[in-house]
Formats: structure tokens, sequence, C-alpha cells
């Protein structure tokens, strides 16, 4: 994977995540250029069930062949994945997605599975 296509797929991401920010809280990190959306709203998290500034929701890393998507809505709810059958082809585990071409990324079923996300982010009370 050349530097232009990860760049590429990395934007491609990063411009339909914004989309959601706000509702969503961004996070967009220059030290390793990863970027992240969270919840706009303070939560208790884990076992000790310390406040969190936000659940988070999703994100976009470099790796080293790939550029991966993190969707965390897809441990809550397994049907959001019926909704994107392109993208499900490049899902490794039950949240990471590994694109290595741009046109792996279908930005409509992209779109669809971040507004079905939100609204099972409200539903949970992740959101204002």
């Amino acid at each position: 994977m050349n530097e232009e296509t990860r760049r590429s797929i990395y934007n491609k991401l990063k411009h339909n995540l914004e989309k959601f920010a706000p509702p969503m809280v961004s996070r967009d990190s220059k030290e390793n250029g990863d970027f992240e959306l969270i919840g706009n709203k303070p939560v208790p998290y884990g076992h000790d069930k310390k406040i969190v500034p936000g659940m988070y929701f999703a994100s976009i890393a470099h790796r080293k062949d790939s550029v991966a998507f993190y969707f965390f809505p897809a441990y809550m709810d397994p049907e959001l994945k019926k909704i994107a059958p392109s993208l499900v082809k490049y899902l490794k585990g039950k949240t990471c997605f590994h694109f290595k071409k741009e046109e792996q990324v279908d930005v409509i079923e992209l779109n669809e599975l971040l507004k079905r996300g939100i609204d099972a982010w409200t539903k949970a009370g992740y959101m204002k």
C-alpha cells in the first residue's frame, strides 16, 4: 500500500465521520494521525464505573498495510453489520475494518452504518 492510497482512504473515512461531529465529539491526534468520535455526554465506564467524557464510538488509524476503521456500536448491535454488506467483507474481528484500496470504502453504506450507530448511542444514553 502506497502513501497516496493510504492518505486517500483515511481522508475519505475522516470526511464521512466528521459529518457527525456535532453531535458527536471528535478528537484528532496530530502525533499519530488517528481520528476518533465519542459520545457527547459523560458516562460511567468499566468495572469501576469511572466517568469518561464520552463513550467511544468510532476511530480511524493508520496501520502498516491498511487503514483501520473501528466501529464500537457493532459490539452492541450485530444487526448493524447487515446494513453494510460491502464493508463487512473487510471486517476483521467484531468491530475493526481494514481497507487497502479506496474503492473498498462504500460511502453510502458507511453513512448508513454511522447513522444507525448514532441512533444506538442515543438509545443507550451516550448522547444528549
